[in-house]
């Protein structure tokens, strides 16, 4: 685990210190977990006010739904969704850091420009080709996922197959962190996908040898909230998936997770005080 990153965003040094939460802002109606959907303004502020109170470091505001077989929506829509919430929610909070999940540079550039503080791009810039420009033109962290195809084909037989996933994943990381520096981006949050073109024994593989992915010398964020990979292992549904997502999340911090991307703040930001006070003792 990091303990600690001097980040400089929009010419403003911030010091995060992990581990620590980011909590999710869903506004697409087509989501896995659909408490999380936030369809109005009201309410997309109402779930922010609850993440900052609850401990929350990062708000991951989206409006594309990632669920297998989902479609990516245009920019115009997904700016119809965006702009209104994060308008809001950016005049409610200046100090917490506010991540905008898309695939489209054009968003991405929209919303910099109004005072997003990252960028959290699940094709890792490779959906959008101008996408590593706009980043880098704004000097923002920006966090990369592994996938294979797009949330409408991930989970296809064609995109699945691996021999060795925590190897093949790190390849990819290490060609794209090489790539990302290459457009001026040296700020890189790395998220291995969970779920994200990933059978269930890939996911647990992945969770298991999470440490591997210390050799890359970036902060990891972990995305396992209520994922199926946990509800269908325990039989159930994202709504009663709470307690395993809280068993995986302790296993990522003990392997070395930096950020848990959470719908769950409070209980989330219980598991890193108990992690915190085991393994620092020291700091208390």
């Amino acid at each position: 685990m990091i303990d600690n990153i001097l980040y400089n965003i929009h010419g403003r040094l911030r010091r995060l210190h992990f581990p620590l939460t980011m909590g999710i802002i869903n506004l697409s109606p087509d989501s896995f977990f659909n408490t999380s959907a936030d369809l109005n303004v009201t309410d997309a502020v109402k779930r922010a006010e609850k993440h900052i109170l609850e401990g929350a470091a990062m708000l991951d505001l989206g409006a594309i739904s990632t669920r297998p077989g989902a479609r990516i929506i245009s920019p115009e829509e997904e700016m119809d969704k965006l702009l209104p919430a994060f308008r809001e929610i950016r005049s409610m909070s200046k100090e917490t850091l506010i991540s905008i999940d898309t695939v489209h540079s054009i968003t991405a550039h929209k919303l910099l420009d109004l005072g997003a503080d990252m960028i959290n791009d699940i094709s890792a810039g490779t959906y959008c080709q101008d996408m590593p420009g706009i980043i880098a033109q704004y000097n923002v962290p920006m966090i990369a996922m592994h996938m294979r195809g797009t949330p409408a084909t991930m989970q296809k037989e064609d995109y699945a197959p691996y021999m060795n996933v925590t190897a093949e994943v790190l390849q990819f990381f290490s060609a794209k962190i090489n790539h990302l520096n290459e457009h001026g981006i040296t700020q890189i949050i790395v998220d291995p996908g969970f779920g994200f073109s990933k059978k269930m024994n890939d996911n647990y593989t992945l969770l298991r040898q999470l440490e591997f992915f210390r050799i890359l010398d970036r902060p990891l964020l972990i995305g396992i909230s209520r994922k199926s990979m946990i509800y269908k292992l325990l039989e159930t549904d994202p709504g009663q998936a709470l307690n395993g997502t809280l068993a995986a999340q302790t296993i990522a911090l003990i392997k070395g997770a930096d950020i848990l991307r959470v719908h769950d703040v409070g209980p989330a930001m219980e598991v890193i005080k108990i992690f915190t006070r085991t393994h620092h003792y020291d700091k208390f």
